[in-house]
């Protein structure tokens, strides 16, 4: 990645991208409204525009057409609360402390190693999140849908800078399933077999229509298409006359991601409706990679829970009507926390106001050059077990997803290092996009160098590596 200054877009550049555009906004509004649209477990190929050919998503497909999108876009972690948390405060997972959900000693402990790093579960008050940033902008914000990052009067959604909170709590999957009744202190029950999927996107319209001249933000994290895997009856008997794609072959996930592909095009059908979709932004993005007993991420390796391309590569779109133009594409690696500084840029703030790990986009947005960083990285000091009855690559024999590790993408480079015996995985995703071929023997030099630059940002974040023994270990 080439080094380049980045672009700071301020209220006075907001206005004027505005003023270029081919239909004035009808609205007193100088700022733009910002919807984050996150899905949980999408997998980089379960959407229609990067690939797939079982699962149907015109709605989204759609957007790609009209937007930007990325096609090295990245989470934070491979599960769902460390993506959230650093999404929310713009900070990499040792900042926060949150790098797993629940346990991070998961699987058989006769096969772990080591002890992994203790695990937060909340998101403390101290950060200040997105949200709390926005509002200082002037926003108006509004959190649907899954929160997992606590609940309560501080690290709940309305404690961490929202206004409004649809369905958000501590879970991280719809505690009664994805038909009322919700059993969700903070969903009240629809009718008896109301989708959540549906409710929540008529929720979130209710409060795209109570705004009107200022600027909101909108937090959208859908529940699905998280286990468990249901979806409308009716749309269940198309995708199973339909053949399969690549391992994808699933028609009651298919019926959810339908739903969510029907999610998005109401919201967008809204904005349109109040005069707002050429002053919104949208951001399309998932959370971690597909769940592996469920989809299949091929050709790219490993599922949700794994260190490679298949646990944390995700489907993104920017989508800005007259702001971004339209057919785009960027294969700049990007990740989570640069949503953070690119929100407050867009808003009239100063990123340099809050202490953030990522990098504002605005300058790919709007073609204007590349970011300055040289590599994103990842820490996962924990152990995620297997998923029962699917087929892992060789590499993931040991039982587990995700070992303790690190990770490290520097252009097209990748290194992969395991904290329990210090394995080393390097690969070069522009030439091997489906990992399967270990360079670290044939490039030594590359190995050296990415090592040495994960251990720097390691040191720089105090990021803690396990290196306690397990006692109940037993050597296979």
């Amino acid at each position: 990645m080439q080094s380049k200054l980045i672009l700071t877009v301020g209220l006075a550049a907001v206005s004027a991208l505005q003023a270029s555009a081919k239909e004035p906004v009808p609205s007193k509004q100088t700022k733009p409204n910002i919807i984050l649209y996150l899905v949980d477990d999408l997998g980089w190929r379960d959407v229609g525009f990067m690939g797939s050919k079982y699962y149907e998503t015109p709605n989204v497909d759609k957007m790609a057409k009209e937007g930007m999108v990325f096609t090295s876009a990245y989470a934070n972690a491979p599960n769902c609360a460390p993506t959230r948390a650093c999404l929310m405060s713009g900070l990499y997972t040792p900042r926060h402390g949150i790098y797993t959900v629940g346990n991070p000693n998961r699987g058989n402990s006769a096969k772990r190693q080591l002890i992994a790093t203790p695990n937060k579960e909340t998101l403390e008050s101290k950060f200040v999140t997105m949200a709390e940033a926005l509002k200082k902008s002037g926003y108006a914000t509004c959190h649907v849908g899954k929160w997992h990052l606590g609940e309560g009067a501080e690290t709940g959604p309305k404690g961490q800078g929202f206004d409004v909170n649809i369905a958000g709590n501590h879970t991280g999957s719809p505690a009664g399933g994805y038909f009322s009744p919700y059993k969700n202190p903070q969903l009240p029950d629809g009718p008896k077999g109301e989708y959540l999927t549906d409710r929540l996107t008529s929720e979130a319209i209710n409060f795209i229509d109570d705004q009107n001249d200022d600027p909101f933000f909108m937090y959208f994290a859908h529940y699905a298409v998280h286990t468990p895997i249901q979806g409308k009856k009716e749309y269940i008997p198309h995708y199973a006359s339909k053949s399969p794609d690549r391992g994808q072959d699933n028609p009651t996930y298919a019926a959810m991601i339908q739903s969510m592909d029907e999610s998005l095009g109401r919201i967008i059908e809204k904005l349109e409706e109040k005069n707002m979709k050429d002053n919104t932004l949208i951001i399309f993005f998932s959370d971690n990679g597909g769940h592996g007993g469920t989809t299949s991420c091929r050709p790219l390796k490993g599922s949700k829970g794994c260190m490679y391309e298949g646990g944390f590569r995700e489907p993104m779109i920017a989508w800005w009507p007259g702001k971004i133009e339209a057919g785009t594409t960027c294969d700049e690696p990007v990740i989570g926390i640069d949503f953070y500084p690119t929100f407050v840029e867009l808003s009239g703030g100063k990123a340099k106001n809050y202490k953030l790990d990522g990098e504002s986009l605005t300058n790919l947005f709007f073609q204007e050059g590349d970011l300055k960083r040289d590599a994103i990285y990842w820490h996962f000091p924990a152990y995620l077990q297997n998923y029962k009855g699917y087929k892992y690559p060789e590499e993931l024999t040991k039982g587990f997803r995700s070992v303790p590790s690190g990770a490290i993408r520097k252009g097209d480079w990748k290194l992969i290092e395991d904290f329990e015996d210090g394995t080393l995985k390097l690969y070069d995703l522009k030439n091997d996009l489906s990992e399967s071929t270990n360079l670290v023997k044939d490039n030594p030099q590359k190995t050296k160098e990415l090592l040495k630059d994960l251990r720097k940002w390691r040191k720089q974040v105090k990021a803690p590596v396990p290196i306690e023994r397990n006692p109940e270990y037993k050597k296979q």
